[in-house]
């Protein structure tokens, strides 16, 4: 533990975050500053349909480290999968998409990130962010029941406005409250 400002802080740690593809990735960036700001290393992992939402080269800029989204790449010799786990303290997923939750809850290995996942011992944080109808969908909530029985912490999601131009449960939290949370399990 460290001193910051009247408080004890965790000391600072080597996340990585990964990105899912949904809208809420934008909220990434933010939380991945934030990170960086608190002392934390940062490694980005992103999938395929994140990148369709936030560009690579802002989380890069952000960490200064490249943005892994590739199972295969030269930069990881034994593989991604295996390399940055070893190098994490904690997995933050966000935003965690209907999905990943589903790999996550049937063991996939698909890519990237479900591989890493897969082999990952430390601890997770979930922040899942869907539209109302898929969060509330049987499916959804059996798969986060697995994942929670199997060791995942989960911040969210809340109630708000929602890119379907609905309101209701599905909006990813706020950066600050996922960092709040991560920080609390890191404490641990």
């Amino acid at each position: 533990m460290t001193r910051r400002g009247d408080q004890m802080e965790p000391k600072d740690q080597n996340v990585l975050l990964a990105v899912g593809g949904g809208i809420a990735a934008y909220k990434s960036a933010d939380l991945c500053s934030k990170l960086v700001q608190r002392g934390h290393s940062v490694q980005v992992i992103m999938t395929a349909a994140a990148s369709e939402f936030l560009g690579p080269a802002t989380l890069a800029a952000l960490t200064g480290r490249p943005v892994a989204r590739a199972i295969f790449d030269e930069r990881f010799p034994l593989g991604a999968h295996i390399e940055l786990p070893a190098w994490s303290d904690l997995l933050v997923i966000a935003p965690t998409t209907a999905d990943l939750l589903a790999k996550f809850a049937n063991g996939l290995a698909d890519d990237l990130l479900s591989t890493l996942y897969l082999h990952h011992t430390g601890q997770v944080l979930l922040a899942p962010a869907m539209s109302h109808a898929m969060w509330s969908h049987p499916a959804v909530q059996r798969n986060l029941a697995t994942v929670t029985t199997d060791g995942c912490h989960v911040v969210g999601p809340e109630h708000g406005w929602l890119s379907c131009r609905k309101k209701g449960e599905g909006r990813m939290s706020d950066p600050e409250s996922i960092l709040n949370r991560m920080e609390e399990l890191i404490a641990k």
